[in-house]
């Protein structure tokens, strides 16, 4: 795992506000010991989830969107650090193991112009590179027996977190993608709309269930390529169960669930579903944060689910004062998914 940025004991100390009679995920989170083989800790300590930090938004621009993403995984680890550790939830149940290095691939990318055929040739080959690094991490730390927590950078990364998985279960995985869109596009070149189209495509996405996708923003030849695949690939949309109210939510995620839950699958959440949350994509009508962390919560109690990926949130792409707040948000999520799936162990 060369292409990581381990995280150290310093720099959770610098961001963990501590405070007296208080005790802070910071303060009991694990880091990879200086000196010591990311891949030897990986197999050897107690905790069971791995903060895995994607700092980039090559793949956004690739797909004609609005940088930014780059910056939710900063925001994310200070908020997660000052979580309260307290019975609810234990801090040593997290090792933050890093960021991947995408310093000089970012470099790269900020003179490009996607609507220039070359340019938008070399965004798209920059994402692949950040595909396999990607791929190989997760491979790492799912045949640890360890459960990856993801976050930032763009949808494309779903790419990487399907394939590492699926490599280490040894066969193909299944996913359950909270979206306002289906990342199902055309297979035109990699970026952040059609990570699950390649991966699908490659052979590690088996069935795939997109939760409520809105109307107004998905294509009819999307539309017409998922009802061909529809033994493998269904969706629900947003209107259908918050406007028209023809579904139910609960009634949809129950059915969700039976579709994904006989094998392995990864939770993906989409961060421009919910509405005023800073991101490329930025919606004003969508489901409520509460539904979002009770989505998280619902699929994370299942012992098939491998991973939790919170990817497109933008804290650049927000109110100056405020742009902690979508790091506050991924904290919440990341305690939900913990919260749920750690109970499974325990029961």
């Amino acid at each position: 795992m060369e292409n990581l940025i381990p995280f150290t004991k310093t720099e959770l100390a610098k961001i963990t506000n501590h405070r007296s009679g208080e005790i802070k995920f910071g303060e009991k989170m694990l880091t990879i010991p200086k000196g010591t083989d990311p891949l030897v800790f990986l197999k050897s300590c107690e905790a069971q989830y791995v903060l895995l930090g994607i700092p980039e938004d090559i793949g956004v621009r690739a797909n004609f969107g609005r940088p930014g993403t780059a910056s939710a995984w900063e925001s994310a680890i200070r908020s997660i650090a000052n979580i309260q550790h307290n019975r609810f939830c234990k801090g040593y149940n997290l090792l933050v193991l890093g960021q991947l290095d995408v310093c000089e691939d970012m470099k790269e990318v900020e003179d490009l112009d996607f609507h220039d055929v070359n340019d938008r040739t070399k965004l798209s080959k920059l994402v692949e590179k950040i595909d396999k690094e990607v791929s190989h991490i997760i491979f790492n730390i799912i045949k640890s027996g360890k459960t990856p927590i993801i976050i930032g950078g763009g949808h494309n990364n779903s790419y990487g977190n399907i394939k590492g998985t699926a490599l280490a279960k040894g066969k193909s995985i299944n996913a359950i993608n909270f979206d306002a869109h289906s990342d199902f596009r055309i297979l035109e070149g990699r970026h952040s709309g059609n990570g699950f189209s390649y991966a699908y495509e490659e052979g590690f996405l088996k069935k795939y269930f997109i939760f409520g996708l809105h109307e107004n923003y998905t294509s009819k030849s999307v539309l017409d390529i998922i009802k061909k695949k529809e033994d493998r690939v269904r969706f629900n949309t947003y209107d259908c169960i918050k406007i028209r109210k023809e579904k139910n939510f609960d009634q949809e995620i129950n059915q969700a669930m039976e579709f994904i839950k006989n094998d392995s699958y990864g939770i993906e959440i989409d961060l421009d579903a919910i509405p005023y949350i800073a991101s490329s994509a930025m919606t004003l009508s969508g489901f409520s944060i509460e539904e979002l962390r009770q989505f998280v919560s619902y699929f994370a109690k299942n012992k098939n689910a491998a991973y939790l990926h919170i990817c497109e949130g933008a804290p650049d792409l927000g109110e100056e004062k405020n742009n902690h707040l979508i790091g506050k948000l991924i904290g919440y999520l990341v305690t939900d998914f913990i919260k749920s799936n750690n109970s499974i162990s325990l029961l």
